[in-house]
């Protein structure tokens, strides 16, 4: 029974039956992304009913269980090379648009951002009881549209996107850009959550937001166009061998993502700005579609571990952490808080009605709620409220994985022109 297991799956148990069930997970995952865009559900449905399953039986099988609070490094460093890869892959189908339009992603993310963030933190200090420290990274969690899953109901891959909507263009485009442009919001809340906060304003304002994005973005577009034009300079010469752009991705992600952190900038709106970069420089090449196919397949296999990993944590004990407040801020935040603030940022976009609809429904929350959460926690400044924040991102998470892998294929056939 759920009620009877301990929370996870282990990464360190029998390894004949972990292997058993990564074969498992695997043809799953082959299975469920089969002709996703002609199903009524998203392959992310099925990889958290895959973890979810797996809770069930890890016990019988002596595989001893995972725990997300004591073992936060695993999904830490899972999750944050999950969406250094996923957001390099959005730069790369980003396509060229004029300055005008990029002004709709700026309202998405100084507008819908912000407002998400506090609606949020005021229903978890007021509903939730919740210190504000608290409250506001449980906001800065909740408050991106993920890379990670939003690639179900953005653009498609190079070469294939230029037709698209624009709402899909803006959907993509966000998902890309708020991972890093949340972070100053949740170092924001840790911040707060210290006792001494003797000039702590100053030192947020001009090291955590304004040098740790300037520099996150001027090291990303620079290495993205250096990468690019090393990679044409080396095929021209045939030093290169076609069929390794794939790995080639996934190693500029994750350097641009390492460098950024380690110069105290943010890695994912590194990782952002050098796809970003990489497309511009290589936008009529065809190594731009084979570096994003071989990210694409990489973001495919590191969703599928993300979320198999925290299907497998469920439990009953585990989902009654966040209360009734908690669980009421799901549908709070899917149905109500977070269409509200994208509808009122996309006032005078340009953008019909229908696709502004389409942008506000799917502010889809996953992988990078997740990573919020377990940064914050492994943090360990919110004392007793960890828990609570933890699990109660997850419950958001999971209604939001349901709700929208359910919903994609008949509201995009709906509102979106063909």
């Amino acid at each position: 029974m759920l009620a009877d297991a301990d929370p996870g799956l282990s990464l360190f148990g029998t390894i004949p039956e972990v292997l058993l069930l990564a074969a498992v997970a695997a043809l799953g995952a082959f299975a469920a992304l089969s002709h996703e865009r002609d199903r009524p559900f998203s392959a992310s449905l099925v990889y958290l009913a895959m973890g979810a399953g797996a809770a069930l039986i890890v016990r019988p099988l002596g595989i001893d269980p995972f725990h997300l609070l004591t073992s936060h490094d695993t999904v830490e460093v899972l999750t944050d090379v999950a969406i250094a890869v996923a957001v390099f892959s959005t730069g790369l189908r980003l396509r060229r648009a004029p300055a005008r339009r990029w002004r709709t992603v700026v309202l998405l993310l100084v507008v819908t951002m912000p407002l998400t963030t506090a609606a949020i933190a005021l229903f978890a200090t007021t509903a939730m009881g919740l210190p504000l420290a608290a409250a506001i990274v449980l906001g800065a969690a909740l408050a991106p549209t993920d890379p990670v899953l939003a690639g179900d109901v953005g653009l498609g891959p190079p070469g294939m996107s230029e037709e698209q909507p624009r709402a899909r263009a803006a959907l993509t485009a966000e998902a890309g850009a708020n991972d890093g442009a949340a972070m100053p919001l949740l170092v924001l809340g840790l911040t707060l959550a210290q006792r001494d906060h003797g000039g702590w304003f100053g030192r947020w304002l001009t090291i955590d937001l304004l040098y740790a994005v300037a520099v996150s973005l001027a090291l990303g577009a620079a290495g993205g166009w250096a990468f690019a034009a090393s990679f044409r300079w080396l095929r021209t010469r045939e030093w290169l061998s076609d069929g390794f752009e794939g790995w080639a991705a996934v190693a500029i992600a994750l350097l641009l993502f390492a460098v950024a952190e380690m110069i105290g900038g943010y890695g994912f709106l590194a990782a952002f700005a050098g796809g970003l970069a990489f497309r511009r420089r290589e936008y009529e090449s065809r190594a731009n579609r084979a570096f994003h196919d071989g990210a694409g397949v990489a973001e495919n296999v590191l969703e599928l571990a993300v979320l198999v990993l925290l299907g497998s944590a469920l439990t009953t004990s585990a989902l009654d952490e966040p209360g009734v407040a908690g669980w009421l801020l799901a549908p709070l935040l899917l149905f109500v808080i977070r269409p509200a603030t994208a509808l009122l940022a996309l006032i005078g976009s340009g953008i019909v009605l229908r696709e502004r609809i389409y942008v506000a429904w799917f502010g889809v929350k996953g992988v990078a709620a997740l990573n919020y959460a377990i940064v914050a926690a492994a943090s360990g400044l919110l004392g007793a409220d960890t828990p609570v924040v933890l699990w109660t991102t997850i419950a958001c998470v999971i209604v939001s994985v349901v709700a929208h892998g359910i919903t994609a294929t008949a509201v995009a056939a709906r509102l979106l022109p063909e």
